[in-house]
């Protein structure tokens, strides 16, 4: 069974991610790659799959088929004021929450103003996050700044009656001065990976007095995760044919390049896309700064990417000019990349199935890159 990291095990690894994209603020408020709006999703067993995934030659982009993250169909009954366990860097702290008029949900990913969404509150939202582009915020003021910082002065601007995050950004000193501004503040314990979908669902929902919206928002995600998780395994490879697969995560104008292992939420998503996490697989845990020895020795016949990062580093050929080890690789050698849109890719919400099922398409039957059809959120 997976245990849940503590609070200050997410602040650590949000500074450290908040360090590594201080230069994206700009590109992932407006990047987002969707499907055209109206069209049909072809089942995954009705598309022309390749007969071995290794034969592919170049890269292909991973697009969701909606802009909008769905909701529950009914409206949830609250019961306010109801009062939750904050757990922050203090401790645990009980916070009593009045009203949910005006709601700010902010973490790394994007992923707690998604639920919020889901959950069927996405009215009470006031601002976002930068990692929230999906279509319900698209219109509302970010107030975040310099990459994933927190910006106070615009969140105090909003006048909020409720901010809930996780830690992964900050610094969370920023966010304590907003509890001690008279902001109420709620940190739930969020756990990358697919086994903390629904745990965050169930905390998102008891902040707003809607427990019983929570469970069935978690069921419901829980069971479309499972079911996409089966279909992909319909059409992937099995056992030694699976696709050795890691996540690097790249910020080429900074120099920067990190791969990501077990523990980081990367593992759940190789793994629920029928591939091997080779970043596991030789003992790497987290995220850390990738060596060329780590690569040649995980011989990754694909590498996931985020949108914003493989462009930052001149596109697959800047990429293999600078790190020549990748080149090396069976993936660099067919040129095997996969690339998805940065607030997405690693979004553990309400769009994590459709998630799976935009990376499946682009592992088992990809388009060149740069063609699949998309519009901005």
């Amino acid at each position: 069974m997976r245990t849940f990291r503590p609070l200050a095990t997410l602040a650590a690894a949000g500074a450290l991610l908040l360090g590594l994209t201080g230069c994206m603020a700009g590109p992932a408020a407006t990047e987002g790659e969707y499907v055209e709006a109206g069209a049909q999703q072809v089942p995954l067993a009705e598309l022309d799959l390749l007969d071995d995934p290794r034969s592919w030659v170049g890269g292909s982009t991973a697009v969701l088929a909606s802009a909008a993250v769905k909701t529950l169909p009914e409206t949830p009954q609250q019961q306010l004021p109801t009062t939750v366990t904050s757990r922050d860097l203090d401790g645990d702290t009980e916070v009593e929450v009045t009203e949910t008029s005006r709601v700010l949900g902010l973490d790394m990913s994007g992923s707690i103003a998604a639920t919020i969404v889901g959950l069927g509150f996405g009215d009470s939202l006031v601002g976002r996050d930068v990692s929230s582009t999906f279509q319900q915020v698209q219109d509302l003021p970010v107030v975040t700044s310099s990459g994933h910082s927190i910006n106070s002065e615009s969140v105090i601007a909003l006048r909020p009656t409720l901010v809930v995050t996780d830690g992964s950004i900050g610094p969370v000193d920023v966010v304590l001065q907003l509890r001690d501004a008279g902001i109420p503040v709620v940190f739930v314990e969020a756990e990358p990976g697919i086994e903390g979908v629904g745990l965050l669902a169930r905390q998102v929902a008891a902040a707003f007095g809607a427990a019983e919206a929570g469970e069935e928002l978690a069921a419901s995600l829980d069971a479309e995760i499972d079911e996409k998780i089966a279909e992909i395994a319909a059409i992937a490879p099995q056992g030694e044919e699976r696709l050795r697969m890691m996540f690097l995560y790249l910020r080429g104008g900074s120099g920067i390049y990190y791969l990501f292992g077990s523990e980081s939420g990367v593992d759940d998503v190789i793994r629920g896309i029928g591939g091997i996490d080779v970043a596991s697989e030789i003992g790497w845990t987290g995220m850390q700064p990738m060596t060329d020895e780590a690569v040649i020795a995980a011989r990754p016949d694909l590498i996931l990417v985020m949108t914003s990062g493989l462009e930052s580093a001149g596109g697959i050929d800047g990429l293999l000019a600078e790190k020549p080890a990748l080149a090396q690789t069976p993936a660099g050698q067919n040129r095997r990349f996969v690339d998805m849109a940065s607030g997405q890719i690693l979004g553990f919400g309400p769009r994590t199935a459709d998630v799976l099922d935009a990376l499946a398409r682009a592992v088992y039957a990809p388009e060149p890159l740069g063609q699949a059809s998309s519009d901005s959120p």
